[in-house]
């Protein structure tokens, strides 16, 4: 199949989420289209789409049967095709919409973040879509998804699409390094871990002394602030 470019990728995975998450919307008009792909939740990157960039997009996706044209309808809507058109099952195709919409994320990511979409048995179950996604690449089919390498500070494996090529990914590793704590920063978050561990004790002990004056003048203990 021949590569995606951003805005086509987006104007897929709006699709694949508004056909899952507002079913009585759907198909999209062209407006509500250039809508969902301009989100500012839900999307990464943020992308400014203009209608003649969506209209663009479809024409090039409906050549490739991964987008229909409604035809009941006067107002032209749009619908995706993924699933038949490349061979995968809903719940891997939910998991390419996801990544298309949001970027690399691990199992765990996409099945939180898919909530809405369809309802994963947990994260195991998501990476073991995932890893026959990637094995049909290797056994020749289409190379869809790829085990990206541990990032700095990073637990887990994320995962991500192929359909727009291949990961540049001494750019996402550079991306992922500028969230990754310094030995500065982390000292100064051990410092002010310090100073409040301090006041609490300080304030326990005149907490104590004042429950004892009070004992000895025979008076209540006033009641904390809320």
């Amino acid at each position: 199949m021949k590569i995606l470019t951003p805005i086509e990728a987006r104007v897929l995975g709006t699709l694949m989420e508004k056909a899952r998450t507002v079913p009585d919307s759907y198909p999209l008009s062209l407006n509500a289209l250039v809508l969902g792909c301009n989100q500012k939740s839900s999307r990464d990157p943020i992308m400014e789409v203009m209608e003649d960039d969506a209209r663009a997009a479809l024409d090039a996706l409906k050549t490739r049967s991964l987008v229909f044209e409604a035809s009941s309808s006067r107002v032209p809507r749009y619908e995706h095709n993924v699933c038949r058109a490349l061979g995968v099952s809903d719940d891997q195709g939910a998991i390419l919409g996801l990544l298309m919409l949001r970027g690399p994320q691990t199992p765990a990511e996409l099945r939180t973040n898919g909530d809405r979409w369809t309802k994963f048995a947990d994260s195991a179950a998501v990476e073991s879509m995932l890893e026959e996604l990637q094995k049909r690449g290797e056994d020749g089919g289409l190379q869809s998804v790829v085990k990206l390498p541990k990032m700095p500070g990073s637990r887990e494996h994320r995962w991500a699409h192929l359909l727009c090529g291949e990961i540049d990914l001494t750019a996402l590793s550079a991306s992922a390094s500028a969230f990754v704590p310094t030995d500065d920063s982390l000292g100064r978050l051990t410092k002010l871990e310090n100073e409040v561990a301090q006041l609490k004790a300080s304030n326990a002990q005149l907490q104590s002394t004042l429950r004892h004056v009070c004992e000895q003048l025979g008076i209540e203990m006033p009641a904390e602030p809320a």
